[in-house]
């Protein structure tokens, strides 16, 4: 694999020494003993620091593989999980086997708790977890660079200038998908570059041309090769975004200045913010493989987009932003309308609906009124989404 050493994950080899480098940081020290200990981190940093150095190096010191790592990572991960949301449920666990490997291809929320909570489920179905792709610009802080190479993920560069170092790149990563999936290790790429803000969620047909390139000389059809890879089309719903006020503020700046520049260390925060804060009920979809692709990279990233959408477990936080929107229009549609032509994340009372609209209403009400229908989209995209691709399944022909 030395061909893919500039973007791969750390290798079995790499993990023993890379948590040793972790566990004497004290920028990973501070970070983990303010999540541990906040008030501690607080008032007594270096004590905290040594402490938290003696329990890292019990806990995880004597790791020498990756998988041994996330095995004794799970509980952890459990915990953090069942602390920051009310449940996970997830579907289509079923469409999976334990043989071979799969590219997963999900809509993007979350920096890290997309890809966790996959690799989570995945774990506890007793299947393999992933290689996780991430943007190079997550690199800048060197800890959670790190953190997520000891995590099996894999970089994609976002840096390129010139159209032949973008070619370059794109045939690397080409190739280290394929030659992962070849030795049945597992991947979990976004559908597009960054997080759908705006709760939009459309597979680039870039990353799809991306897939074959590497293929090209091998005489393999196009089809071939996606059916090669067993895409698993992905749909991760929350029923509440810890970042929606930050999202929506992008857009509104965007939309207003033409661009949006992110602070310095803004990543970070909202990873951490992500990972941290209250996410109500996430529900995770997990496609059929499709092992009869279409012959090109706009008709595959269609059919992607179909499943994504029509499996889409929609929250009553969703539903309200629907009905709330509509009201605006001249068409409005009520939330028992909307509920009766989508996939739903459970079968709500009457009560549960009502602590929906209050809690959308609570968020809109603490946002500056020029942001408050960038949040509202977002919430209530997904609906509209799911509404279209449910009447293109349900039409003749």
């Amino acid at each position: 694999m030395q061909e893919f050493d500039a973007i791969r994950p750390y290798s079995d080899e790499e993990t023993g020494p890379a948590i040793k480098r972790l566990v004497n940081d004290q920028e990973f020290l501070d970070m983990v003993g303010r999540f541990k200990s906040p008030l501690m981190a607080r008032w007594a940093p270096g004590p905290l620091r040594f402490l938290t150095r003696r329990w890292l190096s019990n806990r995880f010191g004597h790791f020498t593989r990756v998988d041994d790592l996330q095995a004794g990572l799970s509980g952890y991960i459990g915990e953090l999980i069942e602390n920051t949301t009310t449940r996970v449920t997830t579907s289509g666990i079923e469409n999976l086997g334990k043989q071979g490997a799969y590219l997963f291809i999900s809509n993007h929320r979350d920096i890290v708790f997309d890809p966790m909570v996959v690799n989570y489920l995945l774990f506890h179905n007793n299947l393999h977890t992933t290689r996780i792709a991430i943007g190079d610009n997550l690199l800048a802080n060197r800890v959670f660079a790190e953190m997520m190479r000891l995590n099996k993920s894999f970089i994609v560069r976002r840096d390129m200038t010139s159209p032949r170092e973008m070619r370059d790149a794109y045939l690397t990563l080409s190739g280290f998908i394929n030659h992962s999936i070849a030795n049945n290790k597992n991947i979990w790429i976004a559908q597009r570059e960054g997080r759908a803000k705006d709760g939009l969620d459309y597979t680039d047909p870039a990353i799809i041309k991306m897939f074959y390139m590497s293929c090209k000389k091998s005489g393999l059809s196009f089809a071939e090769a996606m059916n090669k890879l067993r895409i698993v089309p992905v749909s991760i719903s929350y029923e509440y975004d810890p970042c929606d006020a930050d999202k929506a503020r992008e857009l509104e700046t965007k939309a207003r200045c033409g661009s949006y520049k992110k602070a310095e260390g803004e990543d970070t925060e909202q990873i951490m913010k992500g990972l941290t804060e209250f996410k109500g009920h996430v529900h995770v979809h997990f496609g059929a493989p499709i092992i009869d692709s279409p012959e090109n990279a706009k008709e595959l990233a269609g059919l992607v987009d179909s499943e994504i959408h029509a499996n889409y477990h929609l929250h009553a936080s969703n539903l309200v932003a629907y009905e709330v929107r509509s009201s605006h229009s001249e068409n409005a549609v009520s939330f028992d309308a909307a509920r009766s032509s989508v996939v739903t994340a459970g079968n709500w009372t009457e009560e549960e609906v009502q602590a929906a609209r209050a809690e959308m209403d609570k968020r809109l009400t603490a946002c500056d009124p020029a942001i408050r229908p960038y949040l509202l989209d977002m919430y209530a995209n997904p609906v509209q989404t799911a509404l279209d691709a449910n009447a293109k399944l349900n039409t003749p022909g």
